[in-house]
């Protein structure tokens, strides 16, 4: 997605949402401030769709797989955040708020020059302080590379540029030219 833009002034979590359920423009909410969300390249829909149609292919029932429009809450110690991955994956049995998620194990974000540094920096700092999120996906759109950064593992980056992702969050080995399929890069 592009960089968000600060719209409004502080609102409350729950005016947020309710405002989210009938706003044309998506927005994220930050400590109390929304910002609309500019739209995304072709690059980026058919990667985020490759994303998403592997999963929901390959995974059990009982995880559900989202793309794009499905928010993910993140309690921070003092504030509430509300992020929209371009991927989001909860196995979670009690994950269930019909407009966003709390307990994603798998997060994947397709990177653009307007948004690498927010998703490699202040979006992966708050990610990570979601307790069942055991892996977090950054996905290039102009070059075939993948890095893949697990709680296990503290966080420290694997970078991939062909062959399968291994993705212990979901039991699945992703291939490289899946995510990528249909990309002219």
């Amino acid at each position: 997605m592009g960089l968000a833009q600060r719209k409004y002034a502080y609102i409350s979590e729950e005016d947020y949402l309710q405002g989210e359920e009938y706003s044309d423009v998506r927005h994220e909410y930050i400590d109390g401030h929304v910002y609309a969300m500019a739209g995304s390249s072709d690059k980026h829909n058919q990667i985020t769709l490759n994303a998403g149609t592997f999963f929901n292919t390959h995974l059990p029932d009982e995880c559900e797989v989202f793309v794009a429009d499905m928010k993910v809450r993140v309690q921070l110690q003092r504030s509430v955040r509300f992020y929209y991955p371009d991927a989001v994956v909860s196995c979670a049995e009690n994950d269930n708020a019909t407009y966003y998620r709390t307990q994603p194990c798998l997060i994947v974000e397709v990177l653009s020059k307007a948004t690498e540094r927010q998703d490699r920096g202040e979006k992966f700092w708050n990610y990570q302080q979601i307790p069942s999120l055991q892996e977090y996906l950054l996905l290039k759109q102009d070059v075939k590379e993948a890095m893949l950064f697990r709680r296990l593992t503290g966080w420290q980056p694997e970078v991939y540029r062909e062959g399968n992702i291994r993705l212990d969050s979901v039991g699945l080995d992703m291939p490289l030219d899946d995510l990528y399929r249909r990309v002219q890069l």
